[in-house]
């Protein structure tokens, strides 16, 4: 049985103050510890947003590579990612209440091969979801990868090719009402989210932020099994 693929680190286009602006814990080398996962911020020109990432995982080779066009560094479970953010076993605290990654979504046009190269990586679809975005009919997959969930969005017939990219981040947070009033005008108004019983929030571009953000209350308690 292989070890199940985590995130242990999102490379990120983008600039660290900006980030501290926004109630995120920066250290001065531009790492943001959140949840399990560490955030590397950085300012990249001619880049924005989310460029890669570092994934535990023993079902393929360790080292640098891509999985449909995703640039991924894959490192063996054993592997540990200090923070300067954080001590040793504990995330440290963000003023607007962020605790963790809730998903990172990631667009392709060809849904179906973007799924087959994350089997590579061990990541098996929980969850299939289809809707209508801009008038057209598109398909979510859902992942998990230890505490983050991995959102695959795309067209729901095959786009002809091309190569998958990351979009964006929805973090839990303790209260999103605390959060929205934290944040005032940089953050738009709490609505009801897709998943049931829960609220989300997106970051408005005034914020200074070149990644998509959005702020989500927790996921229900799931019952002991």
């Amino acid at each position: 049985m292989g070890h199940a693929a985590t995130i242990s680190v999102l490379d990120i286009a983008d600039d660290p103050q900006r980030w501290h602006d926004a109630g995120f814990t920066v250290g001065e080398d531009g790492a943001c510890q959140v949840g399990t996962v560490r955030l590397q911020l950085s300012v990249v020109e001619g880049a924005r947003g989310v460029q890669g990432w570092t994934v535990c995982t023993d079902t393929c080779p360790a080292g640098e590579r891509r999985f449909n066009g995703l640039p991924t560094t894959v490192v063996a479970p054993s592997v540990d990612f200090p923070s300067s953010t954080a001590g040793a076993g504990a995330a440290p605290l963000h003023a607007n209440g962020t605790r963790s990654i809730d998903h990172l979504v990631v667009f392709s046009p060809s849904l179906d091969v973007t799924v087959a190269a994350l089997g590579d990586l061990g990541l098996e679809p929980r969850r299939t979801r289809q809707h209508e975005a801009f008038g057209q009919p598109m398909r979510q997959v859902f992942f998990r990868m230890g505490e983050v969930v991995l959102e695959l969005v795309g067209p729901d017939k095959d786009g002809g090719g091309g190569d998958a990219r990351f979009f964006g981040l929805a973090f839990t947070v303790a209260d999103l009402d605390a959060t929205a009033r934290y944040l005032g005008e940089q953050i738009g108004r709490v609505k009801k989210a897709v998943q049931p019983g829960r609220s989300i929030a997106t970051l408005r571009r005034t914020a200074g932020l070149e990644t998509a953000v959005a702020f989500m209350t927790p996921d229900a308690p799931r019952p002991p099994t």
